[in-house]
């Protein structure tokens, strides 16, 4: 019988491991702001939605979606989220979604790589991991930068796969709160697709876009993984 244990945890960051109290939204509103978005009417809340449905994805990309491909307004627009959320990490209450990291410490005691990805920048997600005292955590850390393409692409959770030596990509257990994490994994072919309910995207909708399991939260995933 071939052994199909699960090898990697591919986690998302902000939602599922990481409580940053909305501070995405927040910092949409700044680039929105900075790049002409109207304050108030139909263009920014539009937008707004338009934010909401693609949580977790690469920032960039939502940006040129927004601004109808204008490149240059696009990057102003990410440098100007970028910026905010960075100055917002700074005055939050940063914290670890309750029993993120006794889950991380588990998977990996139990000898299962640990990879945490994220759509933002490679700075921002510094930036998280610093104030979260999490450098030394998990096994490996990727934005989009760093593999290629961010989500709904399956670059990351490959990129993990690669640098960790997973033998078979149905070794792969990915956790995420949005419909654009359950797309990545479903695109890389994990073996665990599954969807946390601490964050953006509700059950009906992480299940409507294929995930394979949903749970309360990052502290139920151990044991989901460890049964598999």
């Amino acid at each position: 019988m071939p052994d199909n244990r699960i090898q990697l945890a591919a986690l998302d960051m902000a939602g599922t491991t990481v409580a940053d109290g909305g501070l995405v939204l927040r910092a949409f509103e700044s680039a929105a702001t900075a790049v002409g978005i109207e304050r108030e009417g139909p263009r920014r809340e539009q937008a707004r939605r338009y934010v909401i449905d693609t949580m977790g994805q690469s920032k960039i990309e939502v940006f040129r979606v927004l601004l109808d491909g204008d490149e240059a307004a696009a990057h102003q627009a990410n440098r100007a989220f970028e910026t905010a959320y960075a100055a917002l990490v700074d005055e939050a209450d940063i914290a670890p979604i309750p029993g993120a990291v006794e889950a991380i410490t588990a998977l990996r005691d139990a000898g299962i790589k640990v990879a945490l990805t994220t759509g933002f920048s490679r700075g921002t997600q510094d930036k998280l991991l610093a104030a979260l005292g999490w450098a030394e955590l998990v096994d490996l850390t990727l934005a989009p930068s760093d593999a290629g393409r961010g989500r709904p692409y399956p670059d990351m959770v490959l990129a993990a796969a690669l640098r960790l030596g997973v033998d078979a990509v149905d070794r792969i257990a990915v956790l995420g709160d949005t419909t654009s994490d359950i797309a990545t994994g479903l695109a890389a072919g994990a073996g665990i697709v599954a969807g946390t309910l601490t964050g953006a995207h509700t059950a009906d909708q992480l299940r409507a876009a294929g995930a394979t399991h949903v749970v309360a939260s990052v502290a139920e995933f151990p044991a989901l993984v460890l049964a598999h």
